[in-house]
């Protein structure tokens, strides 16, 4: 089986600073050439965007979009769910569900309805994090024959979290546990004050290098060679994408989604929503071996980062290349373009939602 290791995060309205939901998805894979793509609406199926690696030139499997009921889901893959034999040839097919997802959902509710149709077993060990333009907001603890959901409304603080086990899996199996007591640490100012913004996770808990079982935040350190272990950052990181919900009453149109697309650390932040024109060329695979070039440019950014090929040297983070006192890393030199795109991004959407009014 694949080894797809993420972090990702649903957010109720209640703890962001615009009244708006999202779901995050820090997306780690071996696949390390992603794009954008819209997919238009044909069969009656609806409209979507999504994520996609380059190689699959079909567009089979999605792994975190949303459509223009303003429905969105993402995965992160879990390891401590299923205890079958099923061939694994017949596994790995979350990409191909969430494609589905997003052709035929409106709710969380019709993401339940899905899973309970599909021919079993599914091929899939996943936590699947969904959100819709109604404000729910749950994840699918999903293994072969069964799911268990666990519904954004009756999380405590309002908030959900996964990396890569499962909360009704097998106790102490998976993965990521240091990771989620990273996010839980990162993210606990912004969930006391209620002012969570896509920009926490895109430029806070995507480009920090906290190790919490240390009790260690290297991002501001002076240690240059850091083990890239079990920070939310790694080497196999592909892409940071936040879908930011709606507001009630607004329309579905409104559903925005923030990329950040190859390795996070080195990324700009796109702005991509449905409609024709609502994917950035950069971002999609227009380039050779349907790259997309945006991601080429961060690669090539990353390889700077593990700069070192011999031996062991790729678990080595060269975090002078991202912070350094003269200010010239990656994410010291990248934080005013992406505050801009942020901007630029929340004025295009007031300009439609008013256009909208008229």
């Amino acid at each position: 089986m694949a080894a797809w290791p993420c972090t990702s995060a649903i957010v109720s309205g209640k703890l962001t600073a615009n009244g708006r939901p999202m779901l995050w998805k820090h997306r780690d894979t071996n696949d390390q050439n992603n794009r954008i793509k819209r997919i238009e609406a044909h069969d009656g199926l609806m409209e979507f965007v999504a994520l996609f690696d380059a190689r699959d030139m079909r567009d089979t499997a999605a792994w975190t979009g949303m459509n223009t009921a303003g429905f969105a889901i993402m995965n992160t893959a879990s390891y401590n769910l299923n205890a079958d034999d099923v061939p694994e040839k017949d596994m790995d097919r979350e990409g191909v569900v969430m494609r589905r997802a997003l052709e035929v959902c409106r709710t969380v509710d019709d993401f339940a309805r899905l899973l309970d149709t599909l021919p079993k077993p599914m091929g899939v060990e996943a936590n699947f994090g969904v959100i819709d333009a109604q404000g729910g907001g749950a994840y699918f603890e999903t293994g072969n024959y069964k799911y268990i959901r666990y519904d954004l409304k009756d999380a405590p603080d309002g908030i959900l979290l996964r990396t890569n086990y499962s909360e009704s899996g097998r106790p102490d199996e998976g993965f990521g546990y240091v990771r989620m007591e990273n996010a839980k640490a990162l993210l606990a100012p912004h969930i006391a004050a209620r002012d969570i913004t896509p920009a926490v996770f895109t430029e806070e808990l995507s480009r920090t290098f906290y190790h919490s079982l240390q009790g260690r935040d290297y991002t501001a350190g002076t240690q240059r060679w850091v083990v890239d272990q079990d920070f939310i950052p790694r080497r196999i990181s592909t892409a940071s994408i936040v879908v930011e919900g709606i507001a009630p009453g607004e329309d579905p149109s409104l559903t925005l989604m923030w990329v950040a697309l190859g390795y996070p650390p080195c990324a700009e932040i796109d702005l991509v929503t449905t409609g024709e024109g609502g994917v950035p060329t950069r971002l999609q695979g227009t380039g050779k071996d349907n790259h997309a070039p945006q991601a080429d440019v961060v690669n090539a950014r990353e390889a700077q980062v593990f700069s070192i090929k011999r031996g062991n040297g790729k678990h080595y983070i060269d975090l002078s290349k991202l912070y350094n006192k003269a200010g010239t890393g990656w994410c010291q030199t990248l934080r005013s373009a992406n505050e801009q795109a942020y901007r630029r991004g929340y004025e295009a959407r007031a300009a439609r939602a008013l256009r909208m009014t008229k």
